[in-house]
């Protein structure tokens, strides 16, 4: 349910990065604003990782093979990865090297048509914030629908950005119009180092919080016949998956089906109740321990 969400949500957002990725574009060549340019470049790179993003997360439902036998859920943070990537070295990198030579220019910059691109920005704002509502509004986003709902949210201030840069350009500050393309690439190059950062520790088996460690013992342990439990270890399979492997140590003077069973209810009673999609569990027959009289 949360995938289909997360796929319609995706859906939407492409096509409305095309439709303002065209809009920017013509009107920065009829008014030579260099924030619009700025704001072309970010929503063409935006289409680009949107598209990423949506392939990754229907290619994620796949299910589990001989290959990837814990499924493939880990693209989302691949195609998140590859994200970043083109946000630092293909948008922000252009950016600042087409905006901050115009901050030394002497020349002046020659604009046109300030109205139609003031109202250019405007609505692309309007139209910007359709998919983030939807994204605001949904229970749970997986991790591309999480990378694209922040990347709305650096859309809005981008586009705000690009707006007070005309703004000033219209009162008859030009530098207004190079700083505010350096705004933008800067906030495109934060969000990638934050996107390839988290994406990254993903990839490499980020463990969870120990506080859900501690909620999958205290659920192992609340199981009639679990005598202990030890070496729980537990890592991200992707995202909002993760996998627990823990040894539980049940009476050695149980049958075998009767362990089975027990451990059965362990694995059922920790996806059921956390975030631990996949549990194996090990049994560890023990003697159990005569109370002193």
């Amino acid at each position: 349910m949360k995938d289909s969400e997360d796929i319609t949500s995706l859906k939407i957002t492409v096509g409305i990065y095309i439709i303002i990725f065209v809009m920017k574009f013509v009107v920065y060549l009829l008014s030579g604003v260099m924030a619009l340019l700025a704001e072309a470049l970010h929503t063409l790179s935006d289409l680009f990782v949107s598209g990423f993003l949506l392939v990754a997360t229907i290619y994620s439902r796949r299910r589990a093979d001989q290959a990837h036998q814990y499924g493939h859920a880990r693209i989302q943070n691949v195609a998140a990865l590859v994200a970043a990537t083109l946000f630092i070295s293909f948008t922000s990198f252009e950016l600042y090297k087409e905006a901050l030579p115009r901050l030394f220019r002497s020349e002046e910059a020659s604009y046109q048509n300030l109205p139609l691109a003031v109202g250019t920005l405007l609505l692309s704002m309007l139209i910007a914030a359709a998919p983030l509502v939807k994204f605001l509004t949904q229970k749970k986003r997986g991790a591309a629908a999480k990378a694209q709902m922040l990347e709305l949210v650096n859309d809005e201030l981008g586009l705000l950005a690009a707006l007070l840069g005309t703004l000033g350009i219209i009162i008859g500050w030009r530098l207004a119009d190079p700083l505010s393309a350096i705004f933008v690439a800067t906030i495109i190059a934060y969000n990638a180092i934050g996107l390839f950062r988290e994406n990254m520790s993903m990839l490499l088996g980020r463990a969870p919080d120990p506080d859900e460690i501690a909620i999958v013992k205290l659920l192992a342990l609340s199981v009639p016949g679990v005598l202990g439990v030890q070496d729980i270890r537990a890592e991200y399979i992707g995202p909002d998956v993760i996998h627990a492997d823990l040894h539980i140590m049940v009476d050695a003077g149980l049958t075998v089906k009767a362990a089975d069973q027990i451990a059965e209810t362990v694995v059922q009673r920790v996806d059921d109740a956390t975030i631990f999609d996949m549990c194996t569990v090990q049994l560890e027959a023990v003697e159990p321990t005569v109370p002193k009289e």
